[in-house]
């Protein structure tokens, strides 16, 4: 075991607590080496999800099991081919591949599994849960889904909006949590906006991922493919203006044309649901009032995003969105001294951070009866 032990401190009896002449304990708190902790890793950041998670948990002294995504395997056997290399003692970490509804489960239903570090969708992480309350009531923390409001107001720099609201909703092919997936933006500016991110799309190159001139590559899979144009359909048909994209490219490959959705609603699926695709939605508001209840209006709480040159009017969206980041005038502002992680539906714990260690640990408290002394 690996244990952090902190300074003694004296039980303190001020504060209204009877003196006795007892002889004070001594207590100590300590965050101990906890369990053996799986991992379970997405497919969209494969590297960068598993290092999160492997980080502060082998800092803490776990053991760890990390089962990849099925559509990516091959990131975490090759970590661990460099664990081994390092010189890691056997049963450390320990990469099992395989489905979700086998290797996924039989780990989240597993006694001697006392901890799930869990990044994915929703719907799994529901499932997880379950498994968890059913088995040993081993602790969980989820990174889940986002449907992450991107609020541009008229007094902000349209250049800086535009541009990242642009690549926060494109970038990796629109597959991220943080995606800004709905943008809402103040009505004097929303047709000049609209349009310039139309420009920003049309010029958005898409092609083999390997050309270093590429901006945007294949969709993961078909069936990522299938349900992005199925929700790009629904748009079209609920009344949404489709101002660029909506296509496949060719009838090879699964690619994407950038598409942009102007007049869009918020009884829209497009507005509703996660695309996790290169589809941007562009919705139009009249005041903060309004817009921070429209933001709100969802089951997720991941990321946010606010565009003003108003340090009060930032500092009140900041303080009204429930969502567990907040961007100011910049969009996937992420670092590893920030805690991460997301409210309601998105899940809960926090990666990255000083919080990220309390999730890999136990706190104990131990309190030792001194032996009388006489002065």
């Amino acid at each position: 075991k690996f244990v952090l032990l902190f300074p003694f401190c004296l039980c303190d009896e001020r504060d209204g607590l009877r003196e006795t002449n007892l002889p004070r304990p001594a207590l100590s708190c300590w965050p101990e080496w906890a369990f053996p902790s799986p991992f379970e890793d997405p497919w969209n950041f494969p590297l960068l999800m598993l290092i999160w998670k492997m980080a502060p948990a082998l800092c803490c002294g776990n053991t760890l099991v990390v089962k990849p995504a099925e559509q990516t395997p091959l990131t975490s056997l090759y970590i661990g081919s460099l664990v081994k290399e390092a010189g890691f003692p056997p049963g450390v970490v320990n990469i099992v591949p395989g489905y979700g509804p086998t290797a996924g489960a039989a780990i989240s239903n597993h006694p001697d599994v006392d901890k799930i570090a869990f990044t994915g969708s929703t719907e799994v992480g529901k499932l997880i849960k379950e498994a968890a309350s059913k088995s040993n009531l081993k602790r969980v923390t989820l990174e889940l889904g986002g449907k992450n409001p991107c609020i541009v107001c008229a007094d902000a720099d349209l250049d800086l909006a535009v541009d990242c609201a642009h690549q926060g909703v494109f970038f990796n092919q629109g597959q991220c949590c943080t995606a800004a997936s709905r943008v809402f933006v103040e009505e004097p500016i929303y047709p000049e906006f609209v349009r310039r991110s139309v420009e920003y799309a049309k010029k958005r190159l898409v092609g083999d991922p390997f050309d270093a001139k590429t901006d945007q590559g294949p969709q993961i899979d078909q069936k990522q493919f299938n349900k992005i144009l199925e929700l790009i359909e629904s748009g079209k048909k609920e009344g949404a203006k489709l101002e660029c994209g909506g296509l496949a490219i060719g009838d090879q490959g699964l690619f994407i044309k950038p598409t942009v959705f102007s007049e869009v609603t918020d009884n829209m699926r497009i507005a509703k649901e996660e695309i996790f695709g290169p589809v941007q939605p562009i919705m139009k508001f009249k005041n903060l009032e309004e817009v921070i209840q429209r933001a709100n209006n969802t089951e997720y709480g991941l990321t946010a995003a606010v565009f003003t040159k108003n340090l009060d009017r930032a500092l009140t969206l900041a303080s009204a969105l429930q969502s567990g980041t907040v961007w100011v005038n910049c969009y996937t502002a992420l670092y590893a001294q920030a805690p991460f992680g997301g409210f309601k539906m998105s899940g809960n714990g926090r990666e990255l951070g000083e919080y990220a260690l309390a999730e890999y640990t136990e706190v104990k408290t131990v309190t030792i009866k001194l032996s009388q002394t006489t002065h």
